[in-house]
């Protein structure tokens, strides 16, 4: 995110568009819209700094409802599109909403080079498993099996794991959270937004009409305790409705104890988001329910350098060394043909 030199005081209400929302009653895509605008609001800058950039797909109708400049582009393209526009103006606050069919499918391509780039952005993935849009298909994280209207019998395709994928890119900020969790969403939607490069946040999306309780382990009052472990940097990963169970690493895999006799929280796996080395962040982003709890938060916050950074300063010493330029000689310059 870049910052504005005067701070400015807006709310929610500020970045709410005049256009009907139009997702279906009791979509998950209602809760993430909410927090945005928060976070939009809490960041003191005037709307006109801020982009919103989309593909296609439920998720991608975010830029109509925000009162924001933004661009609905072409499936999976956002990326390009998004890279392109924080190039020509690094000062604009760039927001990248896509789904886990746009941005992992026929998206996956540009995706993972936004995110290897480090270009200074703010990507959501809303994962709801499943292609709601076009009415039901398995998606790229569709459980192994998930029988639809196009796998009547059964996905026969693994499905991808898309922090899996954004640690491998080398993302030098990746987090998870969940539509209902709203304080959890809030907080890390403006982690991300004050962080400098690719932020990349995976958020679960119920999606009611198409894969209904898709994340209801990870939701409801009675699971959620057991199915998710909250990450906190340089704090031990405890979890469990008393906080009895924890993660510990045996050898390179990681596995549940139960505190006491003889097991203290010293013992257990400590989180570092920190770390250059983004194993420990990957070995994360492999737990999956019901194996093991899924971890929430923040995976991984680095600093490295930010690619419009890198080329600006390419620019710069160019000029510097050669002066601005002229267009027009350069296009006669060289074997050049006059047509009559």
């Amino acid at each position: 995110m870049s910052s504005d030199n005067a701070m400015v005081q807006l709310t929610a209400k500020d970045f709410a568009s005049s256009q009907d929302v139009r997702w279906c009653p009791g979509c998950g895509d209602y809760s993430i819209l909410a927090q945005v605008k928060k976070v939009m609001a809490s960041l003191g800058t005037i709307k006109e700094n801020t982009v919103c950039v989309s593909g296609i797909g439920c998720s991608s109708r975010f830029p109509y409802y925000v009162d924001t400049y933004g661009f609905h582009s072409i499936h999976g393209r956002a990326p390009a599109l998004a890279t392109g526009i924080k190039l020509a103006n690094p000062e604009l606050n760039v927001w990248l909403a896509t789904g886990d069919g746009d941005g992992l499918s026929i998206g996956g391509n540009h995706l993972l080079h936004a995110i290897r780039r480090n270009v200074d952005i703010n990507i959501l993935l809303f994962n709801n498993r499943i292609y709601g849009l076009t009415k039901g298909q398995y998606s790229p994280t569709s459980p192994l099996g998930k029988k639809t209207k196009s796998s009547p019998m059964g996905s026969v395709d693994f499905p991808l794991h898309p922090l899996s994928v954004a640690i491998g890119a080398e993302a030098s900020f990746v987090a998870r959270s969940i539509d209902i969790n709203t304080k959890h969403l809030t907080a890390t939607l403006e982690r991300a937004a004050r962080h400098k490069g690719t932020s990349f946040i995976e958020i679960y999306q119920n999606c009611n009409i198409f894969n209904d309780g898709a994340f209801e382990y990870a939701t409801g009052k009675e699971t959620k305790e057991d199915t998710t472990v909250f990450l906190e940097h340089n704090r031990p990963l405890v979890f469990g409705k008393d906080g009895s169970k924890g993660i510990r690493l045996n050898g390179m895999s990681p596995e549940i104890v139960t505190l006491g006799n003889g097991i203290t929280e010293d013992d257990l796996l400590f989180h570092d988001e920190a770390l250059a080395e983004p194993s420990l962040a990957y070995l994360l982003s492999r737990m999956h329910y019901p194996e093991f709890p899924e971890p929430m938060g923040v995976f991984r916050a680095v600093e490295r350098p930010i690619f419009e950074d890198l080329v600006m300063g390419q620019v710069h010493s160019a000029v510097k060394s050669k002066g601005k330029g002229d267009l027009a000689a350069l296009l006669a310059s060289g074997e050049t043909w006059k047509v009559n």
